[in-house]
């Protein structure tokens, strides 16, 4: 930025976030001063509260920096030993336990709000960096066991520079997941600011307490470490309390048994691939570009799993908002099974039952695979529930065609055997007359 050392004006630190996004763009911006005509414009275009964002900023670092050259000022000797090379790291907020989640009765639990969050970011870097993720993608859901997903909440957020060497890295991870492009992307994106300000909002927390968000463990520390990178950058000082979303499960179970479930059967129950293709799932880029691996669809689908698992323990019936439409009927006597195939199709199936479903059922109970005697291939996954005959359209039909195919010739290898002795006998006569 322009002016080391001196006054900053809003305006400069607006033009100096522009500067990644011009870079992207291919124009020649090597300092503040070649980036000002380009953003003049953009900068008469924002709203006198994004405009106040800066201002704030620009108020906060100029007092700092007054504060630091009057302390400079009166130091009478000097440090000799220099002062070691730290990194600016975002402020990470301490990661609470389940022992926070309580509530008095089952009414208040059923009824209690809940805000599953995810980010995605373009791979993981090195320790040694100081940017650990570029947070690219965000989705939070609003939901309730009663309600199911009462509102969603979803950006593509304006990713950093990455750092020099780590481009290909980024993009590699990138492709091997939600495939979001660094750059050429033309979707709208959202800047820090405007993604934090607005999630807040989103949340709508009480008076003085803080947001409380739920998530994937795995994902945990990616995720705490790309809201405290936001805050840090911005500036927006918030409190916010990231939950496992196991360990609401865990509690969820406990509370109705008296006894906790184990990690393998939680797990099992949010690694299913049941909603990876419904219908108002993903966000709409992932869905017309048939991506599985997207932000909303992943906070959906941790209320997918509560829903089908515990709706039908506390007596809430099942509605569109707690399951996707093709499977917010299987309280109605249906099954809905699904049949990966190793040619890469899933296909949905829905088997005739009668008292065969149960939303929650033991640990112990709730087998994977079926052993089955009949035509269906070896290794098929399917629910336990329903007898029927589960055939696919990949491997199934390959097979089916190559014994078709295989009886063809063989037929045709006979007739053309029995037409062999035919010439053959017939030569003979020839040859004795």
């Amino acid at each position: 930025m322009a002016r080391r050392g001196g006054h900053r004006t809003a305006f400069l630190w607006f033009v100096h976030d522009q500067l990644p996004g011009l870079e992207r763009r291919g124009l020649s911006v090597a300092c503040v001063g070649d980036a000002v005509p380009y953003c003049s414009q953009a900068w008469e275009s924002l709203t006198e509260e994004e405009k106040t964002m800066y201002a704030e900023k620009a108020r906060t670092w100029n007092s700092k920096k007054r504060s630091q050259k009057t302390v400079k000022e009166t130091r009478s000797v000097p440090d000799p030993v220099p002062a070691p090379l730290t990194t600016k790291m975002p402020c990470v907020t301490p990661l609470p336990d389940a022992s926070a989640l309580s509530w008095k009765n089952d009414q208040d639990m059923v009824a209690d709000i809940f805000y599953f969050l995810d980010i995605y970011s373009y791979g993981r870097l090195p320790p040694h960096c100081e940017q650990r993720f570029l947070p690219c993608e965000i989705g939070c859901v609003r939901y309730s066991l009663q309600d199911g997903i009462l509102a969603d909440f979803h950006h593509f957020i304006d990713p950093e520079v990455p750092p020099r060497g780590f481009r290909y890295h980024c993009q590699a991870a990138s492709d091997e997941t939600h495939k979001i492009p660094i750059s050429g992307f033309h979707h709208p994106r959202a800047c820090y600011a405007v993604v934090l300000r607005e999630l807040v909002e989103f949340a709508q927390p009480a008076r003085g307490a803080r947001p409380r968000f739920f998530c994937r463990s795995n994902d945990r520390f990616r995720i705490n470490w790309c809201l405290g990178r936001m805050a840090s950058i911005t500036g927006i000082e918030s409190r916010w309390e990231l939950f496992a979303v196991e360990d609401l499960i865990m509690k969820l179970y406990q509370k109705k048994y008296q006894k906790e479930p184990s990690n393998a059967w939680v797990y099992r129950k949010l690694d299913v691939c049941l909603w990876d293709f419904s219908s108002n799932t993903r966000c709409k880029w992932h869905e017309e570009n048939d991506i599985i691996c997207c932000a909303l669809a992943s906070c959906k689908k941790m209320g997918y799993c509560i829903s089908k698992s515990f709706a039908g323990v506390y007596g809430v019936p099942l509605t569109a908002a707690h399951l996707p439409l093709q499977d917010s009927d299987c309280d109605q006597g249906t099954n809905t099974r699904i049949v990966k195939l190793d040619a890469g199709h899933n296909q949905k199936m829905k088997a005739e039952s009668s008292g065969c479903i149960k939303p929650l059922g033991s640990p112990r109970q709730d087998q994977e695979f079926v052993p089955s005697n009949c035509d269906s291939p070896c290794g098929v996954k399917t629910s336990p529930c329903g007898t029927s005959v589960v055939q696919g359209r990949g491997v199934i039909r390959l097979l089916r065609s190559a014994s078709d195919l295989s009886k063809s010739f063989i037929g045709r290898l006979e007739d053309w055997l029995f037409l062999g002795d035919w010439v053959q006998q017939c030569s003979m006569c020839i040859f004795l007359l």
